[in-house]
């Protein structure tokens, strides 16, 4: 019997942690397909995730691809119509998730829902809005607690119709290892007509970069980080006017972090120039895809 739902969970070591996770979650999972996919060479964790979940389809790659790619894996291995998709660190408290099924059958203008996620200090995140501003968009946390508009699904812990991630374009392998991916194709998504959706009735707890923060080092984090930042810019934004203050704001933004001695944006900077040509290839081929505006985008959000 073919299952509506594939539970796809990219892993990247950590494995004891994930696999105490898996444990609390699958009871969940009973009427789902579980796809996991190892990015770590190195690490077999087969033994591991067999012994737990018996059923589960594990994929393993050859090298190191990041999040994105790891992800695009999984979904195009899985055969459920609706994709949830969850970081190895997060829990699930109860099956809500399934609650989204219905809304996502009912309108096919949203693309993705974004669920509530509890910290560690046990704050609530997950509802974020951006802003433009010196030519740079900037992403942020919404106070709103209701069902909304979001700017962006979060990449551990949303889900979607693997119909519609596949026809906007699947995650950007221009951004690996990791960072930012989410958020541009949830803006890809936004251009081309779709909508996202923040829907707390589903609470999850999430620690975020508890991986990351564990085997990559801060300044490296920083630097991947900015690099993505600029990477998305120039990939996404096709409002001339908003691109014109961007590169004359560019400057600025360089001297002031070469004065405050913020090397990891410099860094950031001098390691996306070199992608323009990539980044300029991909930008040709998905604006023929988008039919709204970068303002009429970020109007949404306008406080």
């Amino acid at each position: 019997m073919e299952k509506t739902v594939s539970v796809v969970i990219p892993v990247y070591k950590n494995l004891e942690a994930f696999c105490r996770n898996l444990k609390i979650n699958l009871r969940y999972f009973r009427q789902s397909e579980l796809v996991i996919v190892n990015d770590c060479p190195e690490e077999d964790i087969e033994p591991a995730v067999k012994k737990i979940a018996p059923s589960a389809r594990i994929i393993n790659h050859k090298k190191n691809l990041g999040f994105g790619l790891t992800v695009n894996d999984g979904i195009r291995e899985s055969s459920g119509k609706i994709i949830l998709l969850l970081n190895s660190d997060v829990i699930l408290r109860d099956s809500s998730f399934l609650e989204a099924l219905p809304v996502l059958k009912k309108d096919p203008s949203i693309f993705a829902l974004s669920f509530a996620q509890i910290e560690a200090d046990a704050s609530t995140v997950g509802h974020n809005s951006a802003c433009f501003l010196d030519g740079f968009i900037y992403h942020r946390p919404d106070e709103k607690k209701e069902t909304g508009y979001n700017f962006w699904a979060e990449g551990g812990a949303m889900i979607f119709r693997k119909e519609t991630f596949v026809k906007v374009g699947m995650f950007d392998g221009l951004y690996r290892p990791f960072y930012w991916e989410d958020i541009d194709l949830s803006y890809r998504a936004w251009k081309m007509g779709y909508r996202i959706l923040y829907f707390p009735t589903v609470k999850v707890e999430h620690h975020h970069e508890s991986t990351i923060g564990k085997y990559f080092k801060k300044n490296v984090v920083s630097k991947i980080a900015y690099r993505n930042q600029f990477i998305f810019h120039w990939k996404n934004i096709t409002d001339s006017d908003m691109m014109f203050t961007h590169l004359i704001h560019l400057p600025k933004h360089l001297l002031t972090a070469l004065i405050k001695g913020n090397r990891q944006i410099i860094q950031g900077f001098f390691l996306a120039l070199p992608l323009l040509p990539e980044i300029v290839k991909v930008r040709n081929k998905q604006v023929k895809l988008f039919i709204k505006s970068d303002r009429q985008i970020l109007n949404i959000f306008k406080k």
